[in-house]
């Protein structure tokens, strides 16, 4: 799957709703049966909808959005191609009405101490990391760090941390993989981009051992510091209640030592 496409803001409202819907159901690959069905909407309707014949309510709308796993903020969009106010809010993460939020995931961070941890928003641009997780910016080339701070470009970036990975084919296939399939829920076309500029980064990284499922409990980032090589397998973390389509899409990365010698020289670091 790719991209959804750009959508044509000249139609009229219920038009221009009809379409996002069925932009979004042609992602998730569902026909306007399999659609009505699963929302208990006729097909008639359902149709009736889509080519704006029929201007459908606030509430059939979100059933609908729900009905194709839309996310929160397009959710809002799509309420907004109707001419209905969104209901989920979405504040930039650094609005005064995100501090809150903020300072509880920072006490989650500074909590998984001696471990490293960062959270990253829907790009994976960086909002909040914890002391430990330094080490992956240790002599990493400005250029890499660049406004907005990317965690998988710095992952990937050859002034980022791949000199050091020494297991980066592994690495780049589970970054890649897993972008793409982030793309294939949600059609953003930011991660789209992103994920060209990853693959150009890694063009000539032997990936082909890589092309099947991943074997053991989890892909292991092997990372070279100094004379050592530290070891770690990583958790990711969302807000499962979140009512607030920026706070939904914060996820928080926690990487935890895979061998005793690597939680023995974390632990050694530690203030």
């Amino acid at each position: 799957m790719t991209a959804l496409p750009a959508l044509d803001l000249e139609l009229d409202s219920p038009s221009r709703a009809g379409a996002l819907l069925r932009q979004w159901r042609l992602h998730r690959r569902m026909s306007q049966l399999d659609l009505s069905n699963k929302a208990g909407v006729s097909t008639r309707h359902l149709s009736f909808v889509e080519t704006g014949r029929s201007q459908p309510s606030r509430d059939l709308l979100l059933h609908l959005g729900r009905s194709l796993a839309m996310p929160m903020r397009d959710c809002n969009r799509l309420l907004l191609a109707a001419g209905f106010a969104p209901v989920f809010g979405d504040a930039p993460i650094d609005a005064p009405e995100q501090r809150d939020t903020l300072a509880a995931v920072q006490r989650v961070l500074d909590a998984h101490e001696p471990w490293p941890a960062i959270v990253a928003d829907r790009h994976w641009n960086l909002v909040l990391s914890n002391r430990a997780a330094g080490l992956f910016i240790e002599d990493v080339e400005l250029t890499a760090l660049a406004p907005p701070m990317n965690v998988l470009r710095i992952c990937l970036h050859p002034d980022g941390l791949a000199p050091r990975i020494v297991n980066l084919g592994a690495m780049a296939h589970h970054v890649l993989s897993n972008l793409q399939r982030q793309i294939d829920a949600y059609g953003d076309p930011t991660l789209v981009e992103l994920l060209n500029e990853l693959r150009g980064y890694v063009a000539d990284v032997d990936m082909r051992d890589h092309d099947g499922d991943d074997h053991g409990l989890a892909v292991t980032m092997e990372l070279r510091r100094g004379d050592d090589t530290l070891r770690f397998v990583s958790m990711v973390a969302t807000f499962g209640s979140a009512v607030d389509a920026t706070t939904s899409e914060l996820v928080i990365e926690t990487f935890l030592p895979a061998d005793d010698a690597t939680a023995n020289a974390l632990m050694a670091t530690r203030l």
